[in-house]
């Protein structure tokens, strides 16, 4: 039982990654309605980016309480959301905004976004190589609670800081102007904007929310284990995915538990078969969730309703 407990820890970890990120993923599809393949990468870059301030420029040292990184990663953070944000904001404006212009079709748009990741997963091996990095190369040790479990302290910290960024995106989108304004814009966008609201600004606003999960998702992914170029397309692509369509596509909070459920199921899996195959545990239910739900455990509404 407690190996089976320490599991279910690291899936929340791992979960807990994944759902942010799938939660910028999703917010992203209810507005612009196409699945951003591209969303993985920007996460990649997002660790690259943060790894330039933090150890590039050199702003490592010393810690945070218990924690392995010190203040310097909240500027390497934020700097990271910069870029992602710019990065997305400028894709959206000279590609997905004019093949919206020209009425193209969602295959068109898919294989722009394809071509995106591409391009990212070139530019960040061109710059930063394609051999693995570290923030920092020292052993951190694990706290140990009751019955022998164990968690390291940044771990703990991504089981935290999970629902208080979730706590934040529902704020922003059921308590303020720019989120009553995204809501209408992902239900419907033309009559959005016949009713006065500027979904252009909505959209650009979009990029930028959702850049802020990509980053801290990327960032808590590489202080989970290491930086690689191809990360995104390897690690993190498909369970972001399969967390979206198992929570409901388009929703923020059914991806967030998709992601829970990604993460955990495929640890605990472990228990029973051999690592390499954990990956196949989320799209077995996956499949079992289209049969039995094919909408997903919470529907597809941007504002939380089925």
């Amino acid at each position: 039982m407690t190996e089976i407990l320490q599991l279910v820890l690291v899936g929340l970890v791992v979960g807990s990654i994944i759902g942010l990120g799938a939660m910028g993923l999703t917010l992203v599809y209810g507005v612009f309605k196409f699945a951003n393949f591209a969303h993985a990468d920007l996460m990649t870059l997002a660790m690259y980016l943060a790894f330039f301030v933090y150890v590039d420029i050199g702003l490592v040292g010393g810690h945070i309480g218990p924690f392995s990184f010190g203040w310097g990663m909240i500027a390497a953070v934020l700097f990271a959301w910069a870029g992602v944000a710019a990065v997305s904001v400028g894709a959206d404006r000279f590609v997905f905004r004019r093949l919206r212009a020209r009425q193209t079709g969602l295959l068109n748009l898919e294989i722009a976004a394809l071509g995106i990741a591409i391009a990212l997963q070139a530019v960040v091996q061109a710059i930063w190589g394609s051999a693995p990095l570290r923030y920092h190369h020292e052993i951190h040790e694990a706290w140990t609670f009751a019955g022998g479990l164990k968690l390291k302290s940044d771990q703990l910290l991504f089981i935290v800081l999970m629902p208080v960024l979730a706590l934040g995106l529902y704020v922003l989108l059921h308590r303020t102007r720019l989120g009553t304004a995204m809501r209408a814009t992902a239900d419907n966008a033309p009559l959005a904007e016949a009713s006065g609201i500027d979904t252009e600004r909505v959209r650009m606003a979009t990029w930028v929310i959702a850049a802020a999960l990509t980053a801290v998702a990327g960032v808590m992914f590489a202080l989970q284990s290491q930086l690689r170029f191809d990360a995104g397309f390897e690690f993190l692509l498909l369970p972001m995915f399969a967390a979206v369509i198992l929570g409901g596509i388009g929703n923020p909070w059914g991806a967030l538990v998709g992601g829970l459920i990604v993460g955990v199921s495929q640890e605990v899996s472990t228990e029973w078969i051999n690592t390499g195959f954990k990956p196949a545990v989320p799209f077995v239910l996956l499949i079992a969730m289209l049969i039995v739900r094919p909408r997903g455990l919470f529907g597809s509404s941007i504002g939380g309703s089925s």
